[in-house]
């Protein structure tokens, strides 16, 4: 029902869309967020903002799926009066994209003193643009990384992997089932572990579409790396795996049973906290290993700053997102520890990293350039096509006939991406 009323909204929208008007002293701007630290941290500032132009700043915080459906309903009846919001970008961009809800920020960015576009992650930025339509601006981003137990892997005498070779070799050795350990883990239930496959698949060569948007399921090298990842998992994995997403598997790493993960960089908290990870002085964060065709990982946007469209204060609206966006402040909020951002000034900055595990952060800033924008199938019914690529992965993962599952996927994948064309 929602998407139908999203489709429905693009005439409505267009229509009440209202040019840019001049600056006038005493507006009001309301922006609408998710409830984060980095919005909490934002509230403390934006007093600065207010009076270096005379205005107020409305700031709405809610929970993830509240704050969707918020932004939906209001953008739908084109009668909205939002005029910032943070966008879930990965989930929704191509949707709001097509129903016309967003402003593109390039224009405005590019002409925009010091602001400075190439000071953001590619990965990141290619997260936020539809066919050059810059969507939003990088708040919060995230990248598939290695956890390691320093201690185990120094016991069994193991390097740390580099390559998948060297990960399928070290799982090997460090796997100790009379102990109770397995030598690797990764998100092995069917719809979460497609984000995390990703980054196994671009290191193969290959991604879950062609260069014309059609399926490539059903490919050489994409049947290589779910065989990879399945073989990893059914042989190294922990038991139980096919039900295990990311708090499953930090729950048992925690409780010494896992010698190697791979996951997004934005867990580090579960695993590095002293409060939270026993383990925290013994585990160490590397690279994503490289494969046998490319060296990749996910760099995604998780959260941006957007403008809606039908704003009435797009000009004063830029100034806010500039004022939470350039490199000064987004030195400043990811400094606070507040959010792993995209500028690349930050991640070089002593002030930009110095709340952040020293070893972690030079992984993220390392791992910058090997990124790629995307961590799932690019289409509208994500969720869809994610229950499609996450069942080829958990017929290999029980060491079962993936291949053919695949040709069906790749058939279903296939039927999905024409109908939404």
């Amino acid at each position: 029902m929602l998407k139908h009323t999203f489709s429905l909204a693009l005439a409505a929208v267009t229509l009440l869309a209202v040019t840019a008007q001049p600056l006038r002293s005493g507006e009001t701007l309301r922006m609408v967020c998710v409830n984060h630290l980095w919005t909490e941290y934002v509230r403390t500032i934006i007093p600065e903002f207010e009076k270096e132009h005379n205005v107020r700043v409305e700031v709405e915080s809610y929970v993830e799926d509240v704050l969707t459906q918020k932004i939906a309903v209001e953008f739908a009846s084109g009668v909205s009066t939002i005029d910032v919001f943070t966008s879930r970008t990965l989930q929704d961009v191509r949707l709001m994209t097509k129903n016309g809800w967003y402003v593109d920020l390039r224009p405005l960015a590019e002409k925009e003193p010091g602001y400075d576009l190439d000071d953001f992650n590619p990965g990141a930025m290619a997260t936020v643009t539809i066919d050059g339509f810059l969507t939003s601006i990088p708040t919060i981003t995230e990248m598939e990384v290695l956890y390691y137990r320093k201690d185990l892997l120094q016991e069994k005498g193991v390097a740390v992997p580099t390559t998948f070779q060297e990960l399928q070799a070290a799982a090997e050795k460090l796997t100790d089932r009379a102990r109770d350990i397995s030598g690797f883990a990764s998100r092995g239930q069917r719809n979460p572990m497609v984000t995390q496959f990703s980054s196994y698949l671009y290191g193969f060569g290959s991604d879950f579409q062609d260069q014309n948007g059609n399926s490539a399921i059903n490919t050489p090298e994409f049947l290589e790396a779910v065989d990879f990842y399945g073989t990893m998992l059914r042989k190294y994995g922990p038991e139980g795996v096919h039900n295990m997403s990311w708090p499953q598997i930090v729950a048992i790493y925690n409780q010494g049973k896992v010698a190697m993960f791979t996951d997004a960089s934005s867990l580090y908290g579960n695993i590095l906290d002293p409060s939270k990870g026993p383990f925290h002085d013994k585990t160490g964060v590397a690279v994503f290993p490289a494969g046998p065709r490319a060296h990749k990982t996910f760099d995604v946007t998780a959260w941006s700053l957007a403008i809606y469209s039908g704003s009435k204060n797009q000009d004063l609206a830029w100034k806010l997102v500039n004022f939470l966006t350039n490199k000064e402040n987004s030195i400043r909020i990811q400094g606070e520890g507040m959010n792993p951002g995209a500028r690349l000034s930050a991640w070089s900055s002593p002030a930009g990293t110095r709340n952040f595990p020293a070893e972690w952060a030079e992984v993220i800033k390392k791992s910058g350039p090997l990124g790629v924008g995307h961590d799932r199938p690019q289409v509208t019914s994500v969720t869809e096509a994610r229950d499609i690529v996450g069942e080829v992965l958990a017929v290999s993962i029980e060491g079962k006939d993936f291949r053919a599952t695949a040709m069906e996927a790749h058939r279903r994948f296939q039927t999905l991406i024409d109908r939404e064309k």
